[in-house]
């Protein structure tokens, strides 16, 4: 587990990025809920769906998000990649 810095509008744009269904299969990979995967892109729907450890400071560019873990971003990049994700533990 590892922490990164981004910007919220480079999150969202890995976020919008994604082929259909990666939400769904990273919420699978990781045991998650849906909402909880969302929630780390900038969403916030708290009662379906947890915080993840995503901090965010407003700034140029849509802010500053520090990530506490780096899971969700690096499976995200992977399938990005056309990489099969791959849990961390």
């Amino acid at each position: 587990m590892s922490t990164t810095t981004i910007t919220f509008n480079q999150l969202r744009k890995i976020k919008d990025s994604l082929p259909d269904g990666s939400i769904h299969t990273i919420a699978d990979e990781l045991n998650l809920d849906v909402e909880t995967v969302r929630n780390y892109f900038g969403g916030a729907n708290y009662d379906r769906g947890k915080s993840v450890g995503i901090h965010l400071e407003q700034g140029p560019d849509g802010g500053i998000v520090e990530l506490d873990d780096t899971t969700i971003l690096e499976m995200a990049r992977n399938i990005l990649k056309g990489s099969k994700p791959v849990a961390q533990s």
